[in-house]
């Protein structure tokens, strides 16, 4: 409980000083960069930029950073934002307009913030540079969320780890594919080998097997020796 009131306090004198300190210049520009990333509008013109451009690798890039964009906003708005109703920072906090500006969902995580980790955590591997271009922007989204007064900073915390994970996820999603797969067919083409209690239980019906092999041989009438010989002299004769 104390590191949950310690995290609020925090939240709370954070929020106010960026939204007291930072220049209205900045926090415009910031808010253009916003608006340019709402409903992942940036994203997907970055991603088809790079699809056309960037060959094969910008392909690949371009759909993993969209991929993780849609796991990071199913993860935010259908998952953790029902599960925790967080209000918004007051508006009195925030000397400017841009506070208006905000939804009415719960504060908890940042939607805007992990579409923006999530697309670029997911270029990075597939093309850095592109990557690292991408995560300028993606920093200015989550700044400015704190500045308009939309999220707390843990808000925003939060919603940058969701979308880092989603990428880490998308990314890892294939190889694990491609192991099951393969796993699986190795198993079709190789038989197990029996266990320990599969040997013993083959063995045992191998072992009732020969039991009643020899016992249903024993109750077959076997021909007596004299018959044997008798029959044997009648067929000389008869030859004879």
């Amino acid at each position: 409980m104390r590191v949950l009131t310690e995290l609020r306090e925090g939240d709370r004198i954070v929020t106010r000083r960026v939204a007291v300190r930072m220049p209205a210049r900045v926090g415009k520009a910031l808010t253009m960069v916003e608006k340019a990333a709402q409903k992942t509008k940036l994203w997907c013109c970055a991603a088809g930029t790079m699809a056309v451009f960037g060959g094969r690798r910008g392909r690949r890039a371009a759909a993993g950073g969209l991929g993780a964009v849609v796991v990071a906003q199913v993860i935010c708005s259908g998952l953790c934002k029902r599960l925790n109703d967080r209000p918004r920072p007051p508006e009195e906090w925030f000397p400017h307009d841009e506070v208006e500006d905000r939804p009415d969902s719960s504060s908890f995580p940042s939607g805007h913030t992990a579409a923006a980790a999530a697309f670029a955590g997911a270029v990075v591997p597939a093309w850095p540079v592109a990557g690292a271009l991408c995560a300028v922007p993606a920093a200015m989204v989550a700044v400015q969320r704190v500045w308009s007064g939309a999220h707390y900073p843990t808000d925003v915390a939060a919603g940058a780890a969701i979308g880092l994970a989603s990428a880490a996820l998308v990314r890892s999603t294939p190889r694990l594919l491609r192991r099951s797969l393969t796993g699986w067919c190795r198993t079709g083409q190789r038989s197990p080998r029996p266990t320990g209690q599969a040997t013993r239980g083959i063995r045992a019906l191998d072992a009732v097997r020969v039991v009643s092999r020899d016992a249903f041989a024993s109750q077959l009438p076997q021909p007596s020796r004299a018959t044997s010989r008798g029959g044997g002299r009648d067929i000389g004769a008869g030859a004879a």
